[in-house]
Protein backbone atom coordinates (compact mmCIF):
# COMPACT_ATOMS: atom_id res chain seq x y z
CA UNK A 1 0.00 0.00 0.00
CA UNK A 2 2.88 2.29 0.40
CA UNK A 3 2.94 5.04 -1.94
CA UNK A 4 -0.77 4.15 -3.45
CA UNK A 5 -3.52 7.25 -2.72
CA UNK A 6 -6.57 6.19 -1.00
CA UNK A 7 -8.83 6.36 -4.30
CA UNK A 8 -6.87 3.93 -6.18
CA UNK A 9 -6.36 1.37 -2.81
CA UNK A 10 -10.02 1.90 -2.71
CA UNK A 11 -10.56 0.79 -6.55
CA UNK A 12 -8.39 -2.01 -6.44
CA UNK A 13 -9.79 -3.53 -3.68
CA UNK A 14 -13.37 -3.13 -4.91
CA UNK A 15 -12.00 -4.68 -8.59
CA UNK A 16 -10.62 -7.63 -6.30
CA UNK A 17 -14.09 -8.98 -5.46
CA UNK A 18 -15.34 -7.80 -8.59
CA UNK A 19 -17.33 -4.69 -7.69
CA UNK A 20 -18.27 -1.26 -9.31
CA UNK A 21 -18.02 1.92 -7.54
CA UNK A 22 -21.28 3.66 -9.52
CA UNK A 23 -19.44 6.97 -7.62
CA UNK A 24 -20.58 6.93 -4.00
CA UNK A 25 -18.84 3.75 -2.27
CA UNK A 26 -15.29 5.74 -1.96
CA UNK A 27 -17.28 8.89 -0.86
CA UNK A 28 -19.36 6.96 1.94
CA UNK A 29 -15.50 5.25 2.97
CA UNK A 30 -14.25 8.93 3.22
CA UNK A 31 -16.69 9.37 5.54
CA UNK A 32 -16.97 6.50 7.64
CA UNK A 33 -12.83 6.54 8.09
CA UNK A 34 -12.89 9.96 8.81
CA UNK A 35 -15.63 9.21 11.40
CA UNK A 36 -13.68 6.29 12.63
CA UNK A 37 -10.54 7.74 12.99
CA UNK A 38 -12.42 10.49 14.91
CA UNK A 39 -14.05 8.89 17.16
CA UNK A 40 -10.73 6.49 17.81
CA UNK A 41 -8.27 9.33 18.35
CA UNK A 42 -7.83 8.17 22.20
CA UNK A 43 -6.43 4.76 19.93
CA UNK A 44 -4.69 6.53 17.53
CA UNK A 45 -2.91 8.41 20.62
CA UNK A 46 -2.05 5.38 22.64
CA UNK A 47 -0.93 3.43 19.44
CA UNK A 48 0.94 5.88 17.53
CA UNK A 49 3.29 8.17 17.92
CA UNK A 50 4.60 11.04 16.43
CA UNK A 51 8.28 9.91 15.45
CA UNK A 52 10.94 11.66 17.27
CA UNK A 53 11.76 14.97 16.33
CA UNK A 54 8.84 16.04 14.56
CA UNK A 55 6.93 18.42 16.52
CA UNK A 56 10.72 20.15 17.37
CA UNK A 57 11.52 20.07 13.44
CA UNK A 58 8.29 21.56 12.62
CA UNK A 59 8.54 24.15 15.28
CA UNK A 60 11.26 25.38 14.30
CA UNK A 61 10.18 25.72 11.13
CA UNK A 62 7.43 27.41 11.98
CA UNK A 63 9.25 30.54 13.32
CA UNK A 64 10.88 31.39 10.45
CA UNK A 65 9.28 33.48 7.85
CA UNK A 66 10.19 32.17 4.54
CA UNK A 67 8.81 28.58 5.33
CA UNK A 68 5.05 27.59 4.49
CA UNK A 69 4.31 23.83 6.15
CA UNK A 70 1.87 21.83 4.75
CA UNK A 71 1.52 18.07 3.63
CA UNK A 72 1.60 15.64 0.69
CA UNK A 73 -0.10 12.64 1.47
CA UNK A 74 -2.23 9.57 -0.18
CA UNK A 75 -4.43 9.63 2.28
CA UNK A 76 -8.43 11.94 2.08
CA UNK A 77 -7.73 15.66 3.78
CA UNK A 78 -9.79 14.54 6.47
CA UNK A 79 -8.19 11.32 7.66
CA UNK A 80 -4.80 13.11 7.22
CA UNK A 81 -6.54 16.07 9.38
CA UNK A 82 -7.22 13.73 12.06
CA UNK A 83 -3.91 11.76 12.20
CA UNK A 84 -2.10 15.04 12.36
CA UNK A 85 -4.30 16.87 15.18
CA UNK A 86 -3.89 13.37 17.02
CA UNK A 87 -0.41 14.18 17.72
CA UNK A 88 -0.51 17.81 17.81
CA UNK A 89 1.34 18.14 14.32
CA UNK A 90 -1.52 20.11 12.39
CA UNK A 91 -0.83 23.12 14.38
CA UNK A 92 2.40 23.59 12.68
CA UNK A 93 0.30 22.84 9.20
CA UNK A 94 -1.52 24.78 6.73
CA UNK A 95 -3.35 22.46 5.44
CA UNK A 96 -5.37 24.41 2.59
CA UNK A 97 -1.94 24.16 0.84
CA UNK A 98 -1.51 20.74 0.88
CA UNK A 99 -2.30 18.04 -1.87
CA UNK A 100 -4.43 14.51 -1.21
CA UNK A 101 -4.95 11.56 -2.56
CA UNK A 102 -8.13 12.57 -3.37
CA UNK A 103 -6.34 15.39 -5.36
CA UNK A 104 -4.93 12.95 -7.79
CA UNK A 105 -4.19 9.04 -8.35
CA UNK A 106 -0.30 9.35 -9.10
CA UNK A 107 1.76 10.64 -6.46
CA UNK A 108 4.08 12.63 -8.56
CA UNK A 109 1.06 14.72 -9.43
CA UNK A 110 0.70 15.98 -5.84
CA UNK A 111 3.83 18.13 -6.03
CA UNK A 112 2.54 20.83 -8.34
CA UNK A 113 -1.11 20.73 -6.74
CA UNK A 114 0.61 21.52 -3.30
CA UNK A 115 3.16 24.09 -5.31
CA UNK A 116 0.11 26.00 -6.86
CA UNK A 117 -2.59 25.75 -3.20
CA UNK A 118 1.04 27.19 -1.75
CA UNK A 119 0.86 29.76 -4.51
CA UNK A 120 -2.23 30.91 -3.70
CA UNK A 121 -2.15 31.22 -0.13
CA UNK A 122 1.13 33.27 -0.21
CA UNK A 123 1.18 34.92 -3.27
CA UNK A 124 5.05 33.70 -3.53
CA UNK A 125 6.23 31.11 -6.48
CA UNK A 126 7.46 28.13 -5.47
CA UNK A 127 10.17 26.53 -7.33
CA UNK A 128 11.58 23.15 -7.65
CA UNK A 129 14.49 24.40 -5.90
CA UNK A 130 12.06 25.97 -2.97
CA UNK A 131 9.64 23.13 -2.43
CA UNK A 132 11.25 20.13 -0.48
CA UNK A 133 9.08 17.20 0.22
CA UNK A 134 10.02 15.25 3.63
CA UNK A 135 9.44 11.76 3.68
CA UNK A 136 10.35 7.79 4.40
CA UNK A 137 9.52 5.94 1.82
CA UNK A 138 11.02 5.52 -1.96
CA UNK A 139 7.94 6.60 -3.43
CA UNK A 140 8.04 9.79 -1.60
CA UNK A 141 11.46 9.96 -2.69
CA UNK A 142 9.92 9.01 -6.39
CA UNK A 143 7.02 12.20 -6.01
CA UNK A 144 9.71 14.42 -5.03
CA UNK A 145 11.59 13.41 -8.17
CA UNK A 146 9.14 13.17 -11.06
CA UNK A 147 7.16 16.33 -9.36
CA UNK A 148 10.30 18.42 -9.75
CA UNK A 149 10.68 19.27 -5.67
CA UNK A 150 13.61 18.86 -3.38
CA UNK A 151 13.22 16.04 -1.45
CA UNK A 152 14.84 14.66 2.56
CA UNK A 153 14.39 11.62 2.74
CA UNK A 154 14.21 10.50 6.52
CA UNK A 155 14.21 6.72 7.28
CA UNK A 156 11.80 6.72 10.09
CA UNK A 157 9.76 3.65 8.07
CA UNK A 158 10.15 0.66 7.05
CA UNK A 159 13.06 1.74 4.63
CA UNK A 160 16.77 2.08 5.70
CA UNK A 161 18.96 5.13 4.37
CA UNK A 162 20.12 2.44 2.08
CA UNK A 163 16.78 2.34 0.40
CA UNK A 164 16.15 5.74 0.51
CA UNK A 165 19.47 6.14 -1.12
CA UNK A 166 18.68 3.50 -3.64
CA UNK A 167 15.35 5.22 -4.23
CA UNK A 168 17.35 8.30 -5.54
CA UNK A 169 17.17 10.70 -2.68
CA UNK A 170 20.91 12.49 -2.27
CA UNK A 171 19.45 13.68 1.21
CA UNK A 172 18.98 10.62 3.52
CA UNK A 173 18.46 11.63 7.67
CA UNK A 174 18.80 8.65 10.02
CA UNK A 175 16.00 10.43 12.12
CA UNK A 176 15.10 13.75 13.24
CA UNK A 177 16.00 13.57 16.20
CA UNK A 178 18.87 16.36 15.50
CA UNK A 179 16.65 19.79 14.47
CA UNK A 180 20.20 20.92 13.74
CA UNK A 181 21.23 18.36 11.19
CA UNK A 182 17.46 18.56 9.81
CA UNK A 183 17.83 22.37 8.91
CA UNK A 184 21.34 22.31 7.81
CA UNK A 185 19.98 19.60 5.01
CA UNK A 186 17.24 21.72 4.45
CA UNK A 187 19.65 24.92 3.85
CA UNK A 188 22.63 23.32 3.33
CA UNK A 189 24.08 26.95 2.13
CA UNK A 190 23.13 28.85 5.49
CA UNK A 191 25.58 29.12 8.04
CA UNK A 192 24.95 26.71 10.98
CA UNK A 193 23.66 28.31 14.10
Amino acid sequence: MSGRTEPVICRDTLALHDLDDPGTLFADFTKEQARGYAERIAELRQRGRALPGAIEALSALSARRDVLQSVLTGNTRPSAQIKLRAFGLDEFLDLDAGAYGTDDDTRANLVPIARQRAMQRTGCSFTPESTVLIGDTPADVTAAREGAARVIAVATGEFDVHDLAAAGATTVLADLTSTTAFITALYPDEPSQ
